[in-house]
């Protein structure tokens, strides 16, 4: 039997990727995507590339009437308001917003600068990282999508993180597209502003820091880079390795944590022009590619991480999310690999 989807705040770029990806799943029927703005006005509109694909028009949020699987796209510091009026409206929500991904509500005020107006609802909340919660997955019907740098650089630190390779801070310095803005961005997102700049838009403590701290269990401080690309993600994570732990550590515990996994790549080759992640093979495709770099001098690494923000950091994490909740092949609507060359 078919399951019906919704999305709910379909009108960004989050919203696009999930239609895209939810169009093309075998299991699933997209019954009803969502816009205040642009209610009444067909899909395809706003999102040019589905044109041909579907004939389903932004609904007001308003008229929502439920689907047995709800995405929720919208604005971070507004979805934790939306999210306990949706619990009804289906069986399992899976949230893409910041809202819900940290357990602390402390924590979150602190990297969000507001108060978190439904904390009770924190802890229900699964954290969408198959490669690190997929047992818990399989009963969770709510789910927190992580955000698309904090994705990256848990996936880089977690096989050194969880064989206790490292002691102490992680510092990650991650560089993101013009995408990771929004579909709304302000005057700085502008063609004429953002076109061969590299802009520093956080030097310190962004608020993905605090996702990756709670996933690796290590400090984090972390710093984010505007660069000209429009989708990607590329994090570099710094750390001082364990004494005794080396290279053939590091290789070791990065094929047991990923040998399984069908959306992550361990790259660390010694030639070629992608020799460590790059995010510009991997538009559009679920993966996340990871490559360590051993210093033997210091004792420390970096791990390498790279992914399109809007899908394995965003829509097609989610996707994937749920195939593992209803038991379904994981890859489903997920077989695009990235183009090669773009």
């Amino acid at each position: 039997m078919t399951t019906t989807a919704a999305v709910v705040g379909g009108s960004g770029y989050i919203g696009g990727e999930l239609v895209r990806l939810l169009l093309g799943h075998p299991e699933i029927e997209l019954t009803t995507v969502t816009s205040a703005r642009l209610a009444g006005r067909p899909v395809d509109t706003a999102h040019p590339n589905l044109r041909g694909r579907t004939r389903l028009a932004f609904t007001d949020p308003a008229a929502l009437s439920g689907a047995d699987v709800l995405f929720v796209a919208a604005p971070h510091t507004e979805t934790m308001a939306l999210v306990p009026r949706l619990l009804d409206r289906g069986k399992v929500l899976l949230d893409l917003s910041g809202d819900f991904r940290l357990r602390d509500p402390l924590v979150y005020r602190e990297h969000y600068g507001v108060e978190h107006t439904a904390p009770e609802l924190l802890e229900s909340f699964t954290p969408g990282i198959p490669e690190l919660y997929r047992d818990r997955l399989t009963g969770a019907d709510r789910i927190s999508v992580p955000g698309c740098m904090a994705t990256a650089a848990i996936l880089a630190v977690h096989p050194l993180a969880v064989d206790g390779l490292i002691d102490g801070e992680v510092a990650v310095d991650a560089r993101t597209g013009s995408s990771g803005s929004g579909a709304g961005g302000g005057p700085g997102d502008a063609h004429a502003e953002r076109s061969g700049a590299m802009r520093v838009f956080a030097p310190l403590r962004h608020r993905h820091q605090a996702e990756i701290a709670q996933a690796t269990g290590h400090p984090c401080r972390m710093s984010a880079t505007g660069v000209e690309a429009v989708r990607g993600v590329q994090v570099l994570c710094r750390a001082r390795l364990r004494d005794g732990a080396g290279p053939r550590e590091v290789r070791e515990a990065y094929r047991r944590a990923y040998a399984a996994e069908p959306f992550v790549r361990i790259v660390a080759q010694r030639r070629g022009a992608f020799r460590l992640p790059d995010p510009k093979i991997l538009a559009g495709s679920n993966f996340c590619d990871v490559g360590p770099a051993v210093d033997r001098g210091d004792g420390r690494v970096t791990a390498v991480g790279a992914l399109d923000n809007l899908v394995k950091g965003g829509a097609g994490n989610a996707v994937q999310c749920l195939n593992i909740r209803m038991g379904w092949p994981e890859e489903s609507g997920l077989g695009f690999t990235g183009l090669h060359p773009i």
